[in-house]
């Protein structure tokens, strides 16, 4: 690459320098122009203090690339290869070229399930340079400004200060205003994607990020970086032979993912009765019905599976569901979805995110779910003390595998679960503290410190999704939020009307800024 860039540059030199005219000898050498109409410089260029900063982040114990560069010697010596990588960062951005050992990846297989039994049960994660993430990291600081614009408020992944729970609640959200205000029924198809990250074709990412105004060459370099990329695939100490790959992009890596929601975010629909969420390659119709018309929510799923069979995106019909959230006594007959001529299979409960869901929503699924998983952690954790283990590590994995497991989303479904469900959960909880040797902080404990904390965040993002549902309910005389209006315990009991009632409570006694500072670990 160097080699290159000293001939491109003597040859512009030359050039200029014929001309007799020493003043413009360097005119227009800042200048670079491509066929994506943008500008390099001066709008994408790093400092050696941004690659600093961005070094001294390495976690140390990552493992090494393929390139064998150690994140711990990038870090230690970062003052001294600052300067370098800066150079070689701008070298890269002003040829709009990736260096091959930068692209190349060891894919290792990931295991979808405990047990999987054919290749597609596998999720290819990619081992790349960390210097290449470096790199990476950069660009994204330097891309995300410039779509901002363009970004689907309905994408909960990869986005600042939103996750899961945001995802999950305010999927239930839409669903407990409908059905508690008088509506029949609520719709929900699942969609499923068959290597969702493997199928970006690039030339059209190309063509999406020029419609949202991004830098010429910044264009073209992302082209380079997702084109021509070397890839074994790695076995344990075994590698496989290497192919180069111009599709998609590699899973694993820093700007794959917000390249992914680039890439989905020019589908976007939310309407009062239906709407389309996206966590990453997990997407979501929500048609909210009545009287029977379903005719929005069945083109909406139609226009997006003809939508994501332009952009070259598989869904996995077989794994499409369908869940209909009906509490009339008697239910009307419902006509199931179909994508492709092909019947989406309707279920009773559906594991969303992590939580599963069920049409009741009474949370027993996800319940008994968390308690088996629970109860599986807890005898680990026993079998761990036996073993004498230090009280240290014990407590580590309490809080890595037995308290991750119970309190996962707990503010989507804490406050909603039945009494039954929360004793059992709770007892895992005592029966690991007798192991621990001391007591621990009980499932409502967690779940309301959570909740108040969520909330908060809600009214301090203007962007969230449901900062206008919260924003609304200020009072006008005091700091206090008005509680909405619910008809049934069920969307009482619910996220949003508990976290208000918990709000309100920590304001009369001046809890509530100091709940923002409790550590969010238990």
């Amino acid at each position: 690459m160097l080699r290159i860039c000293k001939d491109s540059y003597r040859r512009k030199l030359e050039a200029n320098l014929q001309q007799n005219n020493v003043r413009d000898v360097w005119r227009d050498e800042n200048d670079h122009w491509d066929e994506w109409g943008g500008n390099v410089n001066p709008h994408v260029m790093v400092t050696t203090g941004q690659v600093r900063r961005q070094l001294m982040k390495l976690h140390q114990r990552k493992a090494a690339g393929p390139d064998g560069i150690t994140p711990r010697l990038l870090k230690t010596c970062a003052d001294q290869l600052s300067p370098v990588l800066g150079y070689l960062f701008n070298l890269s951005l002003m040829l709009e070229r990736v260096p091959l050992p930068w692209k190349t990846s060891h894919l290792v297989p990931i295991p979808k399930k405990s047990r999987p039994s054919e290749p597609a049960d596998y999720r290819p994660v990619a081992l790349t340079s960390h210097v290449m993430k470096v790199l990476e990291r950069l660009v994204l600081a330097q891309l995300r400004p410039q779509v901002e614009a363009f970004l689907d408020p309905l994408q909960f992944a990869y986005q600042p200060l939103l996750g899961v729970d945001d995802a999950v609640t305010y999927l239930l959200q839409r669903a407990h205003m409908h059905l508690d205000g008088g509506g029949d029924t609520v719709r929900i198809t699942f969609f499923d994607f068959s290597s969702a990250f493997n199928t970006i074709q690039p030339l059209l990412m190309g063509e999406k990020l020029r419609g949202m105004g991004v830098n010429g060459g910044l264009i073209t370099w992302v082209i380079d970086y997702l084109t021509g990329r070397p890839q074994v695939v790695r076995l344990g100490s075994v590698l496989s032979d290497m192919v180069v790959s111009d599709v998609g992009a590699p899973q694993g890596t820093v700007l794959s993912p917000f390249l992914f929601t680039l890439y989905t975010t020019d589908f976007q629909y939310n309407a009062e009765s239906c709407h389309l969420q996206k966590f990453s390659d997990d997407s979501a119709v929500v048609g909210c019905t009545g009287g029977g018309e379903e005719g929005e929510y069945r083109t909406l799923v139609d226009n997006f599976v003809e939508w994501s069979e332009r952009n070259h995106l598989r869904l996995n019909v077989s794994k499409t569901r369908e869940m209909v959230i009906d509490f009339r006594r008697k239910k009307l007959p419902s006509q199931p979805v179909r994508i492709r001529g092909e019947e989406v299979e309707e279920v009773e409960d559906y594991k969303y995110l992590g939580v599963v869901i069920d049409n009741r929503l009474d949370w027993k699924a996800n319940s008994e779910a968390v308690y088996k998983k629970g109860m599986s952690s807890l005898y680990f954790l026993r079998k761990l003390r036996s073993f004498n283990v230090c009280s240290k590590m014990l407590e580590l994995f309490y809080q890595s595998a037995v308290a991750s497991t119970i309190f996962f989303a707990v503010v989507c479904w804490g406050s909603s679960i039945r009494a039954s469900d929360s004793n059992r959960l709770n007892k895992i909880i005592r029966k690991a503290g007798s192991v621990l040797g001391f007591k621990r902080v009980s499932l409502e404990s967690v779940m309301e410190r959570r909740m108040l904390n969520k909330l908060l965040t809600i009214m301090d993002n203007d962007q969230h999704p449901l900062y206008q549902t919260v924003d609304r309910q200020r009072s006008i005389f005091s700091h206090r939020l008005l509680q909405l209006r619910c008809r049934r315990d069920r969307y009482r009991k619910s996220f949003l009307p508990q976290a208000i009632t918990l709000f309100n409570n920590s304001n009369n006694s001046g809890l509530t800024h100091a709940l923002l500072n409790v550590p969010m670990g238990v």
